[in-house]
């Protein structure tokens, strides 16, 4: 590829970290732009013209503008990291039903009790922790005798998890209770390329 793609993005943001990881992980270049969202830049003129549903991540490589981390990572992973996205029925069926987690139960529950802390959002927080638990609680046997979520090696689907499970104890949801799950963070931490989402001080659960 000629340049790299822009990535807009805030740092504290994980559904931009799920892209920023795979470009690392994948070595697509890139480069980030980071969007001010407490100056309401996401809803500013030039970026609703990119997205205008004001949603970060958003990308542009090219001509190509996409908004939406799940549907950014399948393109990225169609175009530049085919092996990151099976290719046979069951197997991108499988990594469909992980992403639809994540933009589900991850998303409204640690993702949401993350909001409350780091953000001071106005949510149900023990509804969140409640979602967080139920979810964990089925990833964990997902995990059961695997490395990865779907087949022998890491797709998509474990970047799309990744980044709000990690970071669960910073909306005060642990992982004591989820060893395959904490083992599991290891493993995608120690692949080449791995670069972490930036940490918050807020969270005390374990």
């Amino acid at each position: 590829m000629s340049n790299p793609i822009r990535i807009h993005r805030h740092a504290l943001s994980g559904h931009s970290h799920r892209i920023e990881l795979f470009a690392s992980l994948t070595k697509v270049p890139f480069e980030l732009v980071d969007v001010d969202l407490a100056a309401g830049e996401h809803k500013s003129e030039a970026f609703l013209s990119l997205n205008p549903y004001g949603q970060l991540p958003v990308i542009e490589d090219g001509p190509t503008v996409l908004a939406d981390s799940n549907a950014i990572l399948v393109y990225l992973a169609k175009k530049y990291a085919p092996t990151w996205l099976p290719q046979d029925e069951i197997g991108a069926a499988q990594v469909q039903r992980f992403l639809s987690t994540a933009a589900g139960e991850i998303s409204y529950g640690p993702a949401t009790a993350r909001l409350t802390t780091v953000f001071g959002a106005a949510l149900d927080t023990e509804r969140a922790k409640e979602i967080s638990n139920w979810a964990f609680e089925r990833l964990e046997k997902d995990l059961d005798g695997r490395n990865w979520f779907v087949g022998d090696s890491p797709t998509i689907a474990d970047v799309a998890i990744y980044s709000y499970t990690a970071h669960a104890p910073e909306g005060n949801v642990s992982l004591e209770a989820y060893p395959n799950i904490r083992a599991w963070l290891v493993r995608v931490e120690a692949l080449p390329g791995f670069v972490p989402m930036e940490a918050t001080k807020i969270g005390l659960a374990a």
